[in-house]
């Protein structure tokens, strides 16, 4: 059987601008769980879990034996009001798909329609699954976003490989960016309180200010990158939130400073915070005290190199004029790395820019994607997953030193 994506086109469309329209934040994707649901059980032979990890919806496909690969798409989308001006914007004020999840999830959708009829027809051997996972860009009370729980769930504990995409905008169509090992950051949040005295505005001399103690803080903290850290390591740190005071004459008691910290390796996500809260340090030499906090957040996607090759090999026996880019994706998180931590797996980027010579980045208002990338994206996860169920030697136990350095 050919493996082809094009007939599906229109529907593509339309589950992606029916998702567009209706976009839900993290952990409240009722609505598009229902929809995904109700778009598989209209495929024969397909078995069809809900209200997975939260929101979670996990369809699959089987011969009952064989090795097994997941594909994940995530269905969240942010709390941004949309600035496009097409005939399909969000609904809903304040939300908007500005990160291509609701493509992501469109695409799944198609490769299980055509992997379906595959399975109908004999020609594949093994297990796919196929993973829409809520919640990746945010977290809960309890710091873990949808990943994790999913995990958590069991999803990916027969798994033997996983592969994901993501829309890119700052690639053309017939275009896809790919990474060997960490591709993504580590990504993880600090919360500070520096303390003084404070006191009378007009009488600075009579107070220990904290906020004259934040400012030699903040000059060690921009520092620290390019000082302290190796210039090796790809490390990110910046602060966007600073809250202090309440009038003008008033020196304030504390500051209290968030930020965050992106890294690719594990030794340089440990290295990154312990300066970090070092630097802190400075205040109790200035007479002042503080408090340091690191919340770790996802870890660094982690690209396989033989799920890289399997892919690569797909993409050039479907695409041979396909241009392939190869290098990191950026200081960005991405949740699939809580699975790519657990099983070999990888993600690559997918080129959706449009030639309206708009730069539609990522998170911003104006995002929107090329929808000729739909049924490209649709054919590489089929492409991989032939590629994957019959090729025996990819179904050994991969190393687990060669998943943790991207070997």
């Amino acid at each position: 059987m050919k493996i082809e994506a094009a007939p599906l086109f229109e529907k593509l469309i339309l589950w992606r601008r029916h998702l567009h329209e209706h976009p839900e934040l993290s952990f409240e994707e009722t609505e598009t769980a229902k929809f995904v649901v109700d778009e598989l059980l209209k495929i024969e032979n397909v078995l069809v879990e809900r209200n997975i990890g939260g929101n979670g919806v996990v369809a699959t496909l089987t011969t009952g034996e064989g090795p097994t690969i997941a594909l994940r798409a995530d269905m969240d989308a942010l709390p941004i009001q949309e600035q496009n001006h097409h005939s399909f914007v969000s609904k809903k004020a304040g939300i908007m798909h500005a990160c291509g999840h609701d493509a992501h999830t469109a695409m799944l959708l198609g490769a299980v329609h055509v992997l379906a009829e595959q399975f109908r027809e004999g020609e594949l051997t093994g297990t796919v699954k196929f993973i829409f996972q809520p919640a990746e860009e945010s977290t809960d009370i309890h710091g873990l976003s949808g990943a994790p729980y999913m995990i958590q769930a069991g999803v990916i504990q027969d798994v033997d490989a996983i592969i994901a995409l993501h829309v890119c905008p700052w690639h053309p169509v017939g275009t896809v960016q790919m990474n060997n090992g960490f591709s993504m950051a580590n990504v993880d949040v600090f919360e500070a309180t520096i303390r003084g005295t404070g006191g009378h505005g007009g009488y600075p001399h009579l107070a220990r200010d904290p906020l004259w103690m934040l400012s030699l803080v903040l000059q060690s903290f921009y520092g620290t990158v390019g000082r302290r850290m190796s210039p090796l390591d790809i490390v990110a740190a910046s602060i966007g939130k600073i809250v202090a005071g309440s009038v003008s004459n008033v020196i304030p008691s504390e500051v209290n400073i968030e930020g965050t910290l992106r890294s690719y390796s594990p030794e340089t996500r440990e290295k990154l915070a312990a300066e970090v809260k070092n630097i802190f340090r400075l205040v109790e030499t200035l007479g002042g005290s503080f408090e340091f906090e690191l919340k770790k957040g996802e870890p660094a996607l982690n690209n396989h190199i033989e799920i890289n090759t399997t892919i690569e090999e797909s993409i050039r026996e479907l695409y041979p004029n396909m241009q392939i880019h190869w290098g990191p994706f950026g200081m960005g998180g991405e949740d699939f790395g809580y699975m790519t931590e657990q099983i070999p797996g990888a993600m690559i980027f997918l080129g959706c820019s449009l030639e309206d010579g708009l730069h539609r980045d990522l998170h911003t208002p104006i995002f929107d994607i090329d929808e000729k990338c739909l049924p490209l994206g649709t054919e590489i996860f089929m492409a991989a997953v032939n590629k994957f169920l019959n090729h025996e030697s990819l179904h050994q136990p991969l190393k687990k030193h060669s998943i943790e350095k991207g070997a």
